[in-house]
């Protein structure tokens, strides 16, 4: 059965979404079988989540919203899994994480 997910997140970490964050998203990204796609903008352009050439190219800085879509099998698990990613700032131990940090 396919599916279709979608979600945003805000770059909260301090390098933003720089070489070693996208290495790891793309990482992850490339785990689940379904298409997995990123944009700064709702109108696009829409960028391959699991090209670290496309991910980096995006150049989003701390602060960037962006968005997160997948569709096919297991597209739910990859869209939760990505966007947890970058609420924990790439699990890179950023000092100004919050208490409030879920």
């Amino acid at each position: 059965m396919t599916g279709f997910a979608t979600a945003e997140v805000i770059i909260s970490n301090d390098v933003g979404l720089h070489a070693r964050p996208s290495v790891k998203f793309t990482k992850l990204a490339k785990l689940y079988p379904c298409s997995v796609e990123i944009a700064l903008s709702s109108e696009g352009p829409w960028l391959n989540a699991k090209s670290i050439v496309k991910v980096m190219g995006a150049k989003a800085p701390k602060g960037t919203r962006i968005l997160l879509r997948a569709s096919g099998d297991q597209s739910g698990e990859a869209v939760a899994a990505l966007r947890a990613l970058v609420e924990r700032h790439f699990d890179e131990g950023q000092g100004d994480a919050g208490p409030d940090q879920a």
